[in-house]
């Protein structure tokens, strides 16, 4: 089993400030600074065993369908894929990938975020990033899709849920108690803009009120499904004015990919 690296610098979706583009380069550069090590906190060295296949081309053509073609060919090859984004446009081209080769009724899909990310279209845009999760659930590339972390949404985005039966746990719920349950393999998206921003300001869209990074990574430490594949999303190094954004998405990098081996804490 392989854990690849799939970079997507690309952020022309982006409804609001741009920048995310250079956010896998970003990460690329945390994950080797001399600032910590390679290790997670399951005690392996998951940085020395990944895989980095480079970046997709997103200069060229069909994004999407770039972004599509390369992610199906490492998962295809039995690869557990970490994609550094990007915007989080990316995530339906990718989840695409996940369902051509596995199947939809075959893995869930857990997402991290400030929002909901579920609008039939923005300003005009059905493939905004502010749209990939209604994409995937009206291509029904997933049986199941559960939310974490949202307080952002909209009257348009929760009619799209109630239609999708979108499992949403926003903040409200979370400081109540409720966790995400999932079994079987899962396909986890994470939008940094999930944190609260004292914790990453180096966002497009900060919303205050969020989740710490203790708990992100206690969820993702303690998933009980099989973790096949990841995005990290919308880190926008022209806002992590005091580097802290970076190196907290290499920090969720080293443990995704510890949780890719079957480590649990």
């Amino acid at each position: 089993m392989t854990t690849t690296l799939l970079g997507v610098p690309f952020d022309a979706a982006s409804s609001y400030r741009r920048g995310a583009a250079q956010g896998p380069a970003a990460i690329r550069a945390a994950l080797r600074s001399p600032a910590t090590n390679g290790w997670s906190e399951s005690l392996r060295q998951v940085v020395d065993e990944l895989r980095d296949a480079g970046d997709v081309d997103c200069d060229a053509g069909d994004v999407r369908a770039a972004i599509d073609q390369r992610a199906q060919h490492l998962f295809a090859g039995g690869a557990r894929v970490i994609a550094l984004g990007g915007d989080h446009s990316i995530t339906y081209p990718l989840i695409r990938a996940v369902s051509r080769t596995l199947g939809a009724d075959h893995f869930s899909v857990l997402h991290f975020d400030a929002h909901p990310d579920l609008y039939p279209d923005y300003e005009g845009d059905p493939y905004s990033h502010a749209c990939p999760f209604a994409r995937v659930m009206e291509e029904r590339l997933t049986h199941r899709l559960v939310q974490v972390g949202i307080r952002c949404m909209t009257d348009v985005q929760q009619r799209e849920a109630d239609r999708y039966g979108v499992e949403v746990i926003d903040m409200r719920a979370w400081v109540r108690g409720q966790r995400p349950r999932l079994e079987g393999a899962v396909y986890v998206s994470l939008d940094l803009d999930v944190f609260d921003p004292g914790f990453a300001p180096g966002v497009s869209h900060p919303e205050a009120g969020g989740l710490s990074p203790r708990d992100v990574i206690t969820v993702i430490q303690d998933l009980e499904g099989d973790l096949i594949g990841a995005d990290v999303v919308e880190l926008n190094p022209s806002r992590d004015l005091t580097e802290i954004t970076a190196p907290l998405a290499a920090k969720l990098v080293k443990e995704l990919a510890a949780r890719m081996t079957g480590d649990r804490r």
